[in-house]
């Protein structure tokens, strides 16, 4: 990042919906960081007030606790805001099956409550976390942001109207936006406990344990698992980014590397054993496969490489060194 763009940063308000979550969290924290102001937003339905608690001592750092749904919180966390990252969502495409309704509401609605609040507000730029799920019964690989298939779940459905309603936006109100389909996203602050708890921290949790993970069919799914580092840099980048082409575009959010659900479970047992040598003579077991699931997920980060200049660090092994070593300082 250049020196005029981290002087933007530094420069801006940015407001950060679902800011007591895992991925939102970390962005308020980076953001802290390089001297941005920081509007974080958020109700608490599945994010932590432990998350953004320690950010509270510091003079640009505001929360407004409200919930997407309703327009007027929505107005009111956008006012005097240059650039939003909008994060707050009802993840998990198990969550949306059960619950088809709540997640339409949240990931739909809301959405467009933060769409209609950026317009009335003039929002520079409004940056939104898509998602992977996309991509759906595509069989293609790497995955291409413009090849997509048909959803698989009411989850992947709702993201890809964001997609949809982000376009119309920019069409019809002049409203640049960027989505960003996130991979399998993990690292620190990333929640083990709840029933939609993402594979990585609910299996470290299970092993430091001494539980057995179930994978669920037989460990050869694979994912792009994404070290939350290098969706911190894709974010920023989104926002400064100087390229007129780059705007009003989605980017696959990844490292760019596909890691069997097999292999994963080695890797965390490697890691983990450094700290407790058990750890690696637990036992994997394997359950039936999970409706909805994309078998394979791999991304090209062609695009994000060439209009936004990306630059992923971290790749499977080392982005697990870092968030082991997190989740046995925090979480034992």
């Amino acid at each position: 990042m250049t020196n005029e763009q981290l002087a933007l940063l530094k420069s801006s308000k940015i407001l950060v919906t679902g800011a007591a979550g895992f991925i939102g969290s970390n962005l308020c924290e980076a953001l802290l960081n390089v001297g941005s102001e920081v509007v974080a937003f958020d109700n608490f339905a599945t994010g932590h007030k432990k998350n953004i608690s320690p950010l509270t001592k510091s003079p640009n750092f505001t929360f407004i606790e409200g919930d997407i749904r309703n327009l007027d919180d929505c107005q009111k966390a956008c006012q005097g805001v240059d650039f939003i990252l909008h994060q707050a969502a009802l993840g998990s495409v198990p969550r949306s099956i059960n619950d088809p309704i709540t997640s339409n509401d949240v990931n739909v609605g809301g959405f467009l409550n933060m769409l209609v609040a950026a317009r009335d507000n003039n929002i520079k730029r409004f940056i939104y976390a898509a998602s992977s799920s996309t991509y759906g019964d595509s069989v293609s690989m790497p995955k291409v942001e413009d090849k997509i298939g048909n959803p698989l779940s009411p989850y992947a459905i709702t993201k890809y109207v964001n997609e949809l309603y982000a376009n119309n936006f920019k069409k019809t109100y002049d409203l640049d936006t960027i989505g960003l389909r996130y991979f399998n996203v993990f690292g620190r602050k990333q929640d083990p406990n709840g029933a939609y708890a993402a594979v990585i921290p609910k299996f470290v949790m299970q092993l430091m344990k001494h539980e057995s993970p179930v994978i669920n069919g037989d460990g050869s799914y694979s994912r792009d698992f994404t070290y939350i580092d290098n969706v911190i840099q894709m974010n920023m980048l989104a926002m400064v980014s100087e390229n007129s082409a780059a705007l009003n575009n989605v980017y696959n959010t990844a490292f760019g590397e596909r890691t069997t659900l097999n292999e994963l479970t080695t890797l965390l047992k490697e890691n983990l054993a450094v700290y407790d040598a058990k750890i690696a003579n637990v036992e994997i077991k394997y359950g039936p496969e999970r409706k909805g699931d994309v078998p394979h997920s791999l991304a090209s980060v062609d695009k994000a490489k060439t209009l936004l200049k990306y630059n992923p660090k971290f790749d499977i092994k080392a982005g697990l060194k870092e968030a082991v070593d997190w989740y046995w300082e925090n979480l034992k």
